[in-house]
Formats: structure tokens, C-alpha cells, sequence
């Protein structure tokens, strides 16, 4: 008898770890699918309900870090990273994952039925938020990505930024499995808990939707055009001098076409050569003579090399003026080690670059930065309404990394105009909406030329930033405190 008992909770703990590992893989990645996550969590915390502590951390941790082996091949293949890394990047989320479980468990069985509610994604957001404050990969690991398909959810991150949907992501398992657990012994409380939860859902998904309804302001579109290529000859970093003028100049010629197709802003990929001062003049002529000529505007990806520091920099090249500079100030370890950062907004002529419009004010981010809120934050509180972004991506993230950005335009307002290399070209609305859209390899120098409402829309999260991550922090100390102060049934 005990033998069956034993092999009945190794079943179900088998059963549960594989459930929520195959939802976690399909469910995040590189090409989730949104609707999984919503479910993936459900499987461990039922069995957490019904298993020993030890059991129950234990079929979390190896369910999740089962799950995120689904970018094993990635970190492996596209950022060869060590065999380490790629341990601890699977391991660190399955062991937070494993500790948030035990926390609901503990609430759970000691009748602490709301707590344990909130517990579960209180953990998990705030590692996220945390993670994001120390990490050089920023908001990377979010969960909130995994619904970037989700439109009328995405719009939750103009009130909370990414920890709100994340939150309530883990919150719908949390409350499905507390209603499972309650249902014969406490109907009343299953109901309560599940329809407050449910409730919340519906209100978010009725602002989002209504939100996506709402006619957009007075505006003036801005055509775009993005331009990239992956021909082997111009899929590394050119050397300076000869072969940076060489690639400028191929690109410059597609981008004059481009604008003889009506384009006003041009963006091109990020780091495409080199240039070394004080000779940059020449690299500086074949863009500004093209934007004086044309009326248009070119933002263009080069590393800069000076005497005694070395910048990723997006030079922005504006009809009868000065050449402008933004310089990358999140950095790719250890891919991008030789740079430096640029720093805050007390440091002049690297920090933040802006172009006035009759359309309105623009911006320019490159690629990782976009990985960051604050950033984002800083050009929406100056009224921008479209981010022009130089990028180059790894293939393999085309649509995980390349669509990062999206969420950084509904969060604080803009709309952005993304060209990578080896990914996508990219323009999208302050909505989440994706406009127009090509892979970077679709042509030997593949474009896109799409209409985007410049206007800047005002925001919850551009308002007050992070509020709800601290409001989050705040309510794990108090599931903390309720833990530590009870005993279990």
C-alpha cells in the first residue's frame, strides 16, 4: 500500500514537473506563445498543495529549469556563452521560481488563503524588478514579454510598466489552483478568490481593448524608412578608413532611394564600420551632403574611435545642421567591452540626442538600450513621440530581442522605428501595434517604408516610473511577516 502511495505522488509530481516544463517552453523563448504562460505555473502549484515542502521545491525548480532550457541552443550557438552561464541563467529563475511555490505553499496551508494569492507573483516580480535595477540585461527576463502578441494586455504596461502584466500572469494560476485546492472544503472562498481574480483580468483586458479602440489625436504621420543588410560583406564591422567609406556609401546609395520613395527619416543598423577621429569628416559628408540634398533626416550606426575612449554611437544626420551623437549606454557583456557607455543626462553631447520636427521631437536609442525603462522613461518625459533605433540582432532573436523595443513605446508613449541587421526592420505605434515589418535577409540590402503617427501620448508609467514594482516589494515583506507569524493547519 505505501508502494502505491509513493508511486501515485511520484506520478503526480512527474506529471506536474512535465506539464508546466512543456508550457514554459513553448510559453517563453524566442517565439512564445502567449496564451500558455497563463497555465504554466497552474500544474507545480497544485502538486505544491498536496506534497511536502521538499517535494514540492524541488518538482518547481526542475519544471522551470526544464522549461528555460528552451534557450539552451541560443545562449549556446548565437552568444556563445560559457557552459556556467548557461547553467545559472537556466537555474537562477527555477530556483526563484521553486522559493515562490514554497512561499504559497506555506500561506496556503496555514489559511492565509489572500496572501498566498499575491505571494506566488510577488516573488517572481520582484526578482524581475530587481534583476533589472542590477543586471546589464536590464528587463530581458521579464515574463511580460511573453505577451508582447497580447495587445489588450500589452496595455497594461502603460499604467505598471512590465511587472504589472507579469503579475497578473502568475496571479491567474495562483488563484485557479487556490480555487482547485478550496473547492470541496471552502466553496465560498474558492469562488471569492477566483472572481476577484478573474475580475481584475476582465477590467485590464476591457482597458486595453478600449484603449486599442480609441480614436487616435490630431496627427502628422511621418513616412519612415528603414534600411539593413546581411550580405556577408557587410555582416561584420568594417575596418576604418577604405572599407567603413565602402559600406557607407553602399548604404547611403539605398538610402537616397528610399527617399525618392518619399521617406522624411531614414534609420540604419548599428556599428556597420568605424570611423577615427579627427578623420571623420569623410564619413560625415556622405550622409550630411545626402540629408541637405533631400530634406531628410539619416541616423546612422557607427563605432566611434577617439584617442582614449571608444563609442557604439548613432550619428544623426539632420538637413543644414551640426551632426548630432547618441553613444550606446547599455552595453552587451562581453560582446561590447571595448566601448564605453554613455553616461546621464549631466553629460553632454553623449547622453541623449533629440531632433525637433514640425511633426514633433524625436529620439535615438540603439538596440540593448531599449532592454532598459528608465531610458525610455527619460525621452517620453521629453514629449517624444517617435524613437529611432539602430540595432543588430543574433537571427536566432530576431522576434524575442527585436520586440523588446515594442514594449518601451506603449510604456512611455512613442512609436519607434527599429532597423537591425540579422533581424527584423521594424516600425511600430505607441499602441504595441506592429505597422510594417521585414526580415533584415529578405534582399541583399532589404528596406521598408511605412506611415507612423509621431505624437507622444501621455502615460500612467511615464508619470510615476515604477510604482507598482515598489508596491509589489511591499507586499512580499507583508506575506513575509504573515508567514513567519502563523502555523500551518
Amino acid at each position: 500500500m505505501a508502494f502505491a502511495i509513493d508511486s501515485r505522488r511520484i506520478g503526480f509530481a512527474l506529471l506536474a514537473a512535465v506539464a508546466t516544463a512543456v508550457l514554459v517552453w513553448f510559453g517563453t523563448g524566442l517565439f512564445p506563445q502567449w496564451p500558455l504562460m497563463w497555465f504554466a505555473p497552474l500544474p507545480i502549484l497544485l502538486f505544491a498543495s498536496r506534497s511536502s515542502w521538499w517535494a514540492a521545491g524541488l518538482t518547481a525548480f526542475a519544471a522551470w529549469t526544464a522549461g528555460d532550457l528552451n534557450l539552451w541552443h541560443y545562449f549556446t550557438v548565437a552568444l556563445h556563452g560559457p557552459l556556467g552561464v548557461r547553467v545559472e541563467i537556466a537555474a537562477a529563475p527555477a530556483l526563484v521560481i521553486a522559493l515562490a511555490v514554497l512561499l504559497y505553499r506555506a500561506l496556503l496551508l496555514r489559511g492565509a488563503y489572500w496572501s498566498a494569492l499575491i505571494a506566488f507573483p510577488a516573488v517572481w516580480v520582484s526578482f524581475e524588478y530587481i534583476f533589472n535595477l542590477t543586471s546589464p540585461h536590464g528587463t530581458a527576463i521579464s515574463l511580460a514579454y511573453s505577451q508582447l502578441n497580447f495587445l489588450p494586455m500589452l496595455q497594461l504596461a502603460s499604467i505598471t510598466g512590465p511587472w504589472g502584466i507579469s503579475f497578473l500572469l502568475l496571479s491567474f494560476s495562483s488563484a485557479m489552483a487556490i480555487g482547485i485546492h478550496l473547492r470541496a472544503s471552502a466553496p465560498s472562498q474558492a469562488l471569492r478568490i477566483v472572481s476577484v481574480t478573474v475580475g481584475v483580468l476582465a477590467a485590464v483586458l476591457i482597458f486595453g481593448a478600449v484603449r486599442l479602440a480609441l480614436p487616435p489625436p490630431p496627427r502628422q504621420d511621418v513616412k519612415v524608412g528603414l534600411l539593413a543588410s546581411d550580405l556577408p560583406e557587410n555582416s561584420d564591422v568594417a575596418a576604418p578608413g577604405a572599407e567603413t567609406e565602402r559600406v557607407l556609401q553602399d548604404y547611403a546609395a539605398q538610402a537616397e532611394a528610399l527617399v525618392a520613395r518619399g521617406a522624411q527619416v531614414i534609420v540604419l543598423p548599428e556599428h556597420m564600420g568605424e570611423i577615427v577621429d579627427p578623420s571623420t569628416a569623410d564619413a560625415d559628408e556622405i550622409f550630411q551632403s545626402l540629408a541637405d540634398k533631400t530634406g531628410s533626416t539619416i541616423v546612422v550606426g557607427i563605432g566611434h574611435l577617439s584617442p582614449h575612449v571608444k563609442y557604439n554611437q548613432a550619428r544623426v544626420y539632420a538637413p543644414l545642421a551640426p551632426v548630432a551623437s547618441y553613444n550606446k549606454q547599455h552595453l552587451l557583456p562581453p560582446f561590447e567591452s571595448e566601448f564605453t557607455p554613455g553616461r546621464t543626462l549631466t553629460t553632454p553631447g553623449n547622453s541623449i540626442a533629440t531632433v525637433s520636427k514640425p511633426t514633433g521631437t524625436w529620439g535615438v536609442e540603439i538596440c540593448k538600450d531599449m532592454d532598459f525603462t528608465g531610458l525610455s522613461r527619460q525621452y517620453g518625459q521629453m514629449n517624444v513621440g517617435l524613437m529611432l533605433v539602430p540595432a543588430w540582432d543574433f537571427d536566432l532573436d530576431r522576434f524575442a530581442h527585436g520586440h523588446i523595443a515594442v514594449m518601451r513605446g506603449v510604456e512611455s508613449g512613442f512609436g519607434i522605428a527599429r532597423a537591425a541587421r540579422r533581424g527584423y526592420l521594424t516600425v511600430s505605434d505607441n499602441r504595441g501595434r506592429i505597422l510594417a515589418e521585414t526580415e533584415s535577409n529578405s534582399a541583399p540590402f532589404a528596406t521598408l517604408l511605412a506611415d507612423l503617427p509621431a505624437v507622444h501620448d501621455n502615460t500612467i508609467y511615464l508619470m510615476f516610473g515604477d510604482w507598482f514594482a515598489w508596491v509589489v516589494l511591499a507586499t512580499l515583506c507583508f506575506t513575509l511577516v504573515r508567514v513567519m507569524g502563523s502555523r500551518a493547519h
